[in-house]
């Protein structure tokens, strides 16, 4: 539609709508003006329809072009679905890159303290050494004088040249021992180098999976609130042009009420909410006394009104701090570990006699599918990957498919 027919039909709107606030005084003249001059009315009429079908038709058009773009938000958010399996990815590196890094430390340790012991040794070795080799030289120049002077008999001569030999063979051995300590120190310390380096390459390893993370967050973000904002604009102006659709045929509708009555009728079905009678189970038991899966506030409960008010909310939603640890509300097995349209990085476990716990809306899923979960165990951090604007938690207990109110099981403070 081209700007200059746009502007004409916001003119004749904005007549129409005007005339719309007069039409309860205009309306006793449009009766007399039937009484008299019938072509009034149909010729105002005409030119009222004519315009609403202008608008009618710009409507379908602004509809035609929502619906492209909700088109393209929702491929978008199957495009991010590899996205963000390459950021739990990226999340689960961390957390092993961590426990490496930890693992290496001790290690590291343990060869300081081992290279530090050695060092010890081989001090004490040195100053042993020393007092052997001073003694020795000592004894042997005392022997040799005692050989070339001593009145003594030769047998008493080799006795102690038999007691020297014995220190020299002691001054060998420790020297033997001080060079194997030295070669161990040699080798503690080159390992020692060694881990260090790769605690420092794990480091940068670290660092870069954060950053990558964190790229993958920004683009995630910026091409969701774009989107999001078009989607919005789109929906504004298509429901400022509802709304003057709205009174203009309101209007319509008393110029031709004499003519033709319309009747337009709405229903609302609710949903029925689902029965919570159980049978005898060990989570059944713990009815009353489970705790929130985190810390937060309250903002939506089980069968509050949704914001287009003919749906109801199955859960409860609890608005929190993105990063924030989601805690398993009872023992279990992973079930679900992945995203979900509508839910955003979804968590479900099962607790055995068809119960489950179901966690959506989470920045980073922690564990896979298969493990077992003990109550209290983190299971993701909160964020805000689903629907709801605000970061935070949705949160539903199911009971064979069906959902029921996670309140009646948690415990008063």
């Amino acid at each position: 539609m081209s700007e200059k027919n746009y502007t004409k039909i916001r003119l004749k709107v904005s007549t129409l709508v005007s005339y719309n606030f007069l039409s309860s005084i205009c309306f006793g003249f449009i009766f007399l003006c039937i009484s008299m001059q019938p072509h009034l009315l149909y010729a105002a009429q005409e030119v009222t329809e004519e315009s609403l079908e202008e608008m009618r038709n710009h409507i379908e058009i602004l509809k035609k072009d929502l619906v492209k773009k909700e088109s393209k938000k929702s491929k978008i958010k199957d495009s991010l679905y590899e996205s963000k399996i390459a950021i739990n990815e990226a999340t689960l590196r961390l957390i092993k890159i961590a426990r490496d890094r930890y693992l290496e430390n001790k290690k590291l340790d343990q060869l300081k303290n081992n290279s530090k012991q050695i060092k010890i040794s081989i001090s004490m070795q040195q100053t042993r050494l020393n007092k052997i080799l001073y003694q020795q030289y000592i004894n042997e120049q005392q022997a040799y004088s005692e050989l070339l002077f001593s009145q003594q008999d030769l047998n008493g001569i080799a006795r102690k040249l038999h007691y020297y030999n014995y220190f020299s063979r002691i001054r060998s051995e420790s020297i033997g021992a001080l060079r194997i300590n030295l070669k161990q120190l040699e080798t503690l310390e080159q390992e020692t180098n060694k881990r260090a380096s790769k605690i420092i390459s794990t480091q940068l390893k670290q660092k870069k999976q954060k950053r990558i993370l964190k790229i993958e967050e920004i683009k995630h973000q910026k091409f969701l609130m774009d989107i999001s904002k078009q989607v919005a604009e789109k929906k504004q102006e298509l429901n400022k042009l509802r709304h003057n659709e709205k009174r203009l045929s309101h209007l319509v509708n008393k110029l031709g009420k004499l003519l033709l009555q319309k009747n337009n009728i709405t229903t609302q079905n609710n949903d029925k909410l689902p029965s919570t009678s159980t049978g005898e189970s060990s989570f059944f038991s713990l009815k009353g006394y489970l705790n929130l899966p985190v810390n937060g506030e309250l903002t939506n409960q089980f069968g509050g009104l949704r914001l287009n008010g003919k749906v109801t909310w199955k859960g409860l939603f609890i608005r929190s701090s993105i990063g924030e640890n989601v805690k398993a509300i009872a023992n279990g097995q992973i079930v679900f570990a992945d995203w979900l349209r509508g839910f955003g990085n979804l968590v479900i476990i099962d607790h055995g006699a068809g119960y489950m716990s179901l966690y959506g809306g989470n920045e980073n899923i922690l564990k896979r599918v298969g493990d077992t979960i003990k109550s209290r165990d983190a299971i993701a951090t909160v964020g805000n990957s689903g629907d709801n604007a605000d970061p935070g938690l949705y949160f539903e207990l199911r009971h064979k498919g069906k959902p029921f109110n996670p309140l009646d099981w948690i415990q008063s403070e």
